[in-house]
């Protein structure tokens, strides 16, 4: 049975992220993964890595849930909208505060090379835009798609690491949005 983690980077309940990360449920409850989520918004944490890595801070105790999540999963689906080409800063903060050295990855002694601690994991990202995905890329080099993919999860071992992009989402209607909650729920069914 596959283990999932949905990750939902969105800050808004009423967005249509939100019913994204739920078609992707309701897909993969169908194809009888265990799945877990972790929904940002509603962790009490401070997403400010106050000292970066000269000084740990103690993790709240809803960041500790979510680490143990993300290692129990086999894959993690991230879901979250591109806001001024990043991620949310909630999202942010969470990476921040959770993908630390000796965790996520660790830095080898007097070397510039690193070990990746969590190899074995897969990903997903499903990100939102209010411009065509082809666009994202081509004008603007994806960059929350190389912030999230390249510079955190496969630089911490998770590979391979899968993106799809929703959107127009800002001149959508109702035929568009549901054929997306169709496709997004079929993606968690096939447990990709």
């Amino acid at each position: 049975m596959k283990k999932i983690a949905i990750i939902n980077g969105h800050p808004n309940k009423d967005s249509f992220g939100f019913a994204l990360a739920e078609a992707y449920k309701k897909g993969a409850d169908k194809s009888e993964a265990e799945v877990r989520e972790i929904v940002i918004s509603d962790l009490q944490f401070n997403p400010n890595l106050k000292f970066g890595y000269q000084k740990r801070i103690e993790l709240e105790a809803d960041l500790l849930k979510a680490w143990e999540t993300i290692q129990w999963a086999d894959h993690l689906v991230w879901v979250h909208p591109v806001w001024w080409g990043g991620l949310p800063a909630i999202t942010k903060g969470f990476i921040d505060r959770l993908f630390l050295p000796g965790m996520a990855f660790k830095y080898r002694e007097n070397s510039v090379w690193w070990d990746k601690l969590l190899k074995g994991k897969t990903a997903h990202i499903i990100t939102t835009l209010d411009q065509p995905g082809w666009y994202y890329r081509l004008f603007y080099g994806r960059p929350s798609v190389n912030q999230l993919k390249k510079s955190t999860l496969e630089f911490c071992g998770v590979k391979p690491v899968k993106v799809t992009y929703v959107g127009i989402i800002k001149t959508s209607d109702e035929k568009q949005r549901l054929e997306w909650l169709n496709k997004i729920q079929m993606l968690g069914q096939k447990r990709k």
